[in-house]
């Protein structure tokens, strides 16, 4: 075992000044979202098996091909963790083509403008709750702050349309790609606002990072509070 799997088994050692109820009680975050990595693809791919092989018999990522994308290209996959459990997860890929072709499901393509978004998929404990249009947003506004990427697209098929449409995709039309009897729509994102955050960024000093994350929080916190009104 190394040292960092065995801390949680260690006792804390006590300063004699501070009494056990004042003692500071260390635990996970609430809600963290990261990019994933190799470490995470058995938790990635049993979600993902879990919920499109009663629908369409199939995964769009074997637990292979997870391992592939986020080994090359880690940084453009997102997972929502809560306390330090995998609730939910997209995984992307860059694609330097017009229109998806059968090299896109499997490729990675470093100088490509374009990402491809393989899969996002929920943990069916925490489906019907809004993550993942919620995991979709922040994912969308992450890649704002990439300064090569134009858009964003997905293959889905025709009963998902409306879902991705929610989340500002439009319809390109009919997908090359098929596997077995299932046809696809091939659906697209416009990522803007890249330029406009760049410039902004540098005439203030500030981090663009540090901008793109104080964004997000203060969308997300409008969203909540929308959620908490509706019901």
């Amino acid at each position: 075992m190394s040292l960092v799997g065995a801390l949680p088994f260690l006792k804390p050692c006590l300063s004699p000044s501070v009494s056990p109820g004042r003692q500071r009680r260390h635990t996970l975050p609430a809600s963290e979202f990261r990019p994933l990595n190799t470490q995470d693809a058995i938790s990635v791919f049993e979600i993902e098996r879990e919920a499109f092989i009663s629908v369409s018999g199939d995964c769009p990522l074997h637990l292979d091909e997870v391992r592939h994308f986020l080994t090359l290209c880690p940084e453009l996959s997102m997972g929502w963790f809560e306390e330090g459990r995998l609730v939910a997860f997209i995984i992307g890929s860059l694609w330097d083509q017009e229109r998806l072709t059968l090299d896109a499901l499997t490729l990675h393509k470093p100088k490509g403008t374009t990402v491809h978004i393989h899969v996002l998929a929920v943990h069916r404990t925490f489906r019907q709750q809004g993550k993942g249009p919620i995991l979709m947003w922040r994912y969308l506004q992450y890649l704002r702050c990439l300064p090569n990427v134009r858009r964003a697209v997905l293959m889905c098929e025709d009963f998902l349309v409306p879902f991705y449409q929610k989340s500002g995709f439009k319809v390109q039309g009919r997908c090359s790609i098929t596997v077995a009897s299932l046809t696809f729509t091939e659906m697209q994102y416009p990522v803007r606002g890249h330029a406009f955050m760049r410039r902004n960024s540098e005439a203030t000093g500030v981090p663009q990072a540090t901008l793109l994350l104080d964004e997000q929080t203060r969308k997300l916190q409008t969203e909540h509070i929308r959620i908490l009104l509706c019901r």
